[in-house]
């Protein structure tokens, strides 16, 4: 079920981290050494995981309606590529270790594409080409920050009649197959339940997954559109053609969204199985009063509105992880987020699949959200829950604007040390990287220069401080307080001074972000 089911990386890449583990061991069994004043390389397999070393520490960075990013249409390549910079180094300097960028807002491209057109948001016009590649930029970006980049999409939406529908560019996949589209108000899906749809969804998500590094998949809440008065959905095309076997058109429409969450994990496995697939759903799968599994709540359930059966992606293992968008505040009657809190950590349990809470920065200011902890008494509350492993929140924009006094005290209140990013390899599985070698450690200024040689597999590279450099095993050595940060280069300053003593160590974190052997504790030079 969910992550433990991954197909994992090729035998040959196993036969090598299991070779390079056993030299490792080896070297120690024997007293054999490796560099002056650095320890044998030791497998972090034999070390206690900590529970609290990882965590998702999240934040939407939205590009449909220029919401975050580019602050708006028309800027050069080089005015938006410097407010990427800008929101990348907001992220890194606020703690977060992952930025969702919205890829595909309106079944258009934040990428080089030959599916489909270029984003409307970039230049103004759909179609229009930016003079770079957005997403390769950002991805680059955020793994020299030590920052994991999810790729965001939206399946189904096309968007608002004006001005999205009504001047898409040629060869927008609405143009080519008008039989696809479902006009729904003032907006237009692809219908879900046209399996070439779902068909061609998945292969634009299989073809940023097969060309950019991206480290996830990520979808939102949008499924079948939110409920408008006065307004039917009409699938009545495809239902006749394709709802054999359903007495209920909810639940076929239910299975239409079902199947695509499947094709999407399945191909994302066979491709890179190292990408993590998650989905960030409306924060109420059903009421009690609907269903006896529901949670004690009174609001709109995403499972009858959007056709969204969250419970079902879990239980089959066809997500890896889920972030319900919880933006109520505590003790909200008929949506409180205690309750739904509790309700979501319990769906997870034993189920393989990770559990991020979606926090809704853009309140802040809001009645009930709210003096400097805002943010924080969210997270007072959910942040030791069971099977909760962190937070993402909406949006990158809002944390660097009337969500930054409230997100600074949460910082300080939770996330007063950095955390490795979650591991998606799947039960059992080593880690694909050796020992960094040529660790080095100089005092700079008022801060320690550490720098290392490339390790081959290495997708990040953490970087821990030690009171003593002398004496320290290697477990010790990699326990959670003392990481200094992660990065993507070989390099990274501390601006902590170093006191009398002080030492580095260095390891790589393969592409499913596993921890490889440490290779030693280095003393700082001068």
């Amino acid at each position: 079920m969910g992550r433990d089911t991954r197909s994992g990386a090729s035998s040959a890449a196993a036969v090598v981290a299991a070779a390079l583990l056993l030299a490792g061991c080896s070297a120690a069994e024997n007293g054999g050494g490796g560099a002056e004043g650095e320890q044998d390389p030791v497998g972090l397999a034999a070390c206690a995981d900590a529970p609290d070393k990882r965590a998702m520490r999240g934040a939407w960075l939205t590009t449909v309606r220029n919401i975050d990013w580019p602050s708006e249409t028309g800027l050069s390549a080089d005015e938006q590529r410097e407010e990427l910079d800008g929101h990348l180094d907001a992220a890194a300097g606020l703690g977060l270790n992952a930025v969702f960028l919205q890829v595909r807002p309106t079944a258009d491209a934040v990428y080089t594409s030959d599916l489909e057109p270029w984003a409307r948001y970039l230049t103004g016009e759909q179609g229009g080409d930016p003079g770079y590649d957005p997403l390769e930029y950002a991805v680059r970006g955020a793994h020299e920050r030590g920052l994991e980049l999810h790729a965001w999409f939206n399946p189904y939406r096309i968007g608002f009649q004006d001005t999205d529908v009504s001047d898409l560019a040629d060869g927008h996949p609405a143009v080519e197959n008008p039989d696809w589209v479902v006009e729904y108000g003032d907006e237009a899906y692809f219908d879900p339940g046209d399996p070439e749809v779902r068909a061609w969804v998945t292969g634009v998500i299989l073809d940023v997954v097969e060309r950019y590094d991206v480290d996830g998949v990520h979808f939102d809440d949008y499924f079948y559109p939110y409920p408008k008065e006065g307004e039917d959905f009409d699938d009545d095309a495809t239902w006749q053609a394709h709802g054999d076997g359903f007495d209920d058109r909810d639940d076929w429409r239910r299975e239409n969204v079902n199947r695509l969450v499947a094709d999407v994990h399945a191909g994302i496995e066979e491709t890179e199985p190292w990408v993590s697939f998650g989905i960030s759903p409306f924060g109420i799968w059903r009421n009690d009063d609907s269903d006896p599994e529901g949670s004690a709540t009174a609001g709109l359930e995403s499972y009858g509105a959007q056709h969204a059966d969250t419970l079902a992606w879990i239980r089959e293992g066809t997500v890896d992880y889920v972030t319900p968008q919880l933006y109520w505040y505590r003790g909200l009657g008929i949506a409180d987020y205690e309750v739904l809190a509790d309700w979501w950590s319990a769906q997870v349990a034993g189920t393989g699949v990770d559990l991020y809470i979606g926090q809704a920065a853009y309140k802040a200011g809001d009645e009930h959200w709210r003096g400097e902890d805002a943010l924080s008494a969210q997270l007072d509350y959910s942040a030791d829950l069971p099977g909760v492993v962190g937070d993402v929140y909406f949006s990158l924009g809002s944390l660097r604007g009337n969500a930054a006094d409230a997100y600074g005290y949460l910082a300080r209140t939770h996330y007063t040390r950095p955390v490795l990013p979650v591991a998606t390899a799947p039960t059992g599985q080593e880690p694909l990287t050796g020992p960094v070698g040529g660790v080095a450690a100089a005092s700079a200024g008022d801060g320690v220069e550490v720098s290392w040689e490339a390790a081959e597999g290495a997708r990040f590279y953490a970087v821990y401080r030690l009171a003593d450099a002398v004496g320290e095993d290697a477990c010790a050595a990699v326990a959670p307080e003392n990481l200094v940060g992660v990065t993507g280069g070989t390099a990274l300053t501390d601006p902590a001074p170093a006191g009398a003593g002080a030492g580095y160590a260095v390891t790589a974190l393969d592409d499913y972000r596993l921890e490889g052997p440490v290779g030693g504790v280095v003393a700082v030079d001068g």
